[in-house]
């Protein structure tokens, strides 16, 4: 629902009952589509009908303004470029509401009908989180500011969030009774923070495995060698076996992202060439390609 109903009354959000009273009857002269010859009279005349009975009905005012400052929430924080927010659960309860006026049926005889308000729980929020890989591997702590409400006003409150280890991106974090407030005594809604797990510089992610690309000098896939290599827990010593080559998978163990079945790390072996520049580095390798004659492209028949 996007109608500004005091705009369409013409009245300011803290004009009086008498104020909107007077701005209606001004109004519904103005408009009434058997006496007026304005534009769209009939138009605006139920449109302003329906603002009337909103902003005349203490209740139903009262969860209009509580609307009202939900949406500017969620303006200027996807305007600041903070969390984003977003109400879920149910449809806006005000397109439910049959509007009418008890003024319709004084001034123009316009029968009056009344919708049974109900407690209503309040709508749940949707918002995101952005944690790195290692936090998602160890669980952390995170603080978020949410909308509450506060009398007249929407004031942010900043709670803590606790990610637990091994969560994966796109899996979400409720947060019970943190929502927007309920309407006529209802419970309030809950939050919802869906995780995004940022892009690691060295690891992917599949599953619950941690996947590494590891260099490597020739001779050290060639004769074998012990290598120092990075995971999420920390620095370990890995065994390249001799005779290793580009593209070899080696697993380390319940390195990856923890669980119910805890997942491996898997390292992806890449031999990188040393350059040749000097004169003493190139007849090293012109010594190779005599004492080591090897074709790369054997099997290809070439």
């Amino acid at each position: 629902m996007d109608k500004d109903y005091y705009k369409i009354m013409g009245v300011s959000p803290d004009a009086s009952e008498k104020d909107i009273k007077t701005a209606y009857r001004k109004l519904a002269r103005k408009y009434h589509p058997d006496i007026s010859k304005e534009p769209n009279a009939e138009e605006r005349f139920k449109e302003m009908g329906e603002a009337y009975d909103v902003l005349r009905d203490t209740k139903k005012r009262a969860e209009y303004d509580q609307y009202l400052k939900h949406r500017e929430f969620n303006q200027r924080a996807q305007q600041s470029g903070g969390y984003s927010y977003s109400h879920a659960g149910r449809e806006n309860p005000y397109e439910d509401v049959q509007f009418d006026s008890d003024l319709f049926e004084s001034i123009f005889g316009h029968a009056r009908r009344q919708q049974q308000q109900q407690p209503m729980a309040g709508q749940d929020y949707q918002g995101k989180i952005n944690i790195s890989l290692e936090e998602a591997y160890k669980g952390t702590v995170k603080s978020v500011q949410v909308p509450v409400d506060q009398g007249n006003e929407t004031k942010l409150q900043t709670l803590n969030v606790k990610i637990p280890a091994g969560i994966k991106s796109g899996q979400q974090v409720r947060l019970a009774g943190q929502g927007a407030s309920g309407f006529n005594g209802g419970p309030r809604g809950d939050l919802y923070l869906t995780v995004d797990v940022l892009k690691h510089p060295l690891f992917d992610v599949m599953d619950n495995d941690i996947y590494l690309t590891l260099p490597v000098a020739p001779w050290e896939a060639a004769l074998g060698s012990t290598i120092t290599v990075p995971t999420l827990g920390g620095k370990i010593d890995l065994k390249i076996p001799a005779g290793s080559q580009g593209g070899q998978k080696l697993r380390i163990k319940d390195r990856g992202l923890p669980g119910s079945t805890p997942g491996n790390q898997y390292v992806l072996l890449k031999i990188i060439t040393p350059p040749a520049t000097t004169e003493t580095e190139k007849e090293l390798y012109k010594k190779m390609a005599e004492t080591m004659p090897f074709n790369p492209r054997d099997k290809m028949g070439v």
